[in-house]
């Protein structure tokens, strides 16, 4: 079975023109070749695809005839990706929340109140020092 079809039959991409273009932008990988889209697969080949700062590691069990519901994916494919990838993505995902650049646009509400709690916070602490000081 062709690789850009096997990948959409077992619901890594939700069209095939997608994995097609996937394999064409080297984001599909068997060892360390980088897979054509009409490259045919077998049971027991080691996949590695590249998808959403992702690189999963699929074991090929068996090849399905058609696309499968999501239910049956597990009968054709075993996913070996290693825990630390998904961990990486949580940190990515962390650090993308807390970090804005410079002049990228108006403050959000949260931006906002923190904004005003710190002024709060500075405004009580000035008030508290001046009354030490008399």
């Amino acid at each position: 079975m062709r690789v850009d079809k096997f990948l959409w039959c077992v619901r890594y991409f939700k069209t095939r023109s997608i994995a097609t273009n996937a394999c064409k932008q080297g984001k599909v990988r068997l060892g360390d070749e980088i897979l054509k889209p009409s490259k045919d697969v077998f049971p027991g080949d080691k996949l590695r695809v590249r998808k959403n700062q992702i690189n999963y590691e699929l074991e090929i069990l068996d090849l399905p005839k058609s696309r499968v519901g999501a239910k049956l994916v597990n009968i054709y494919v075993h996913d070996v990706t290693p825990k630390e990838a998904f961990e990486k993505l949580d940190l990515l995902k962390y650090s993308k929340d807390y970090y804005r650049k410079k002049g990228t646009g108006r403050p959000t509400k949260k931006d906002r109140r923190d904004i005003d709690d710190w002024f709060e916070n500075a405004e009580d602490e000035f008030k508290d020092q001046n009354k030490k000081d008399e």
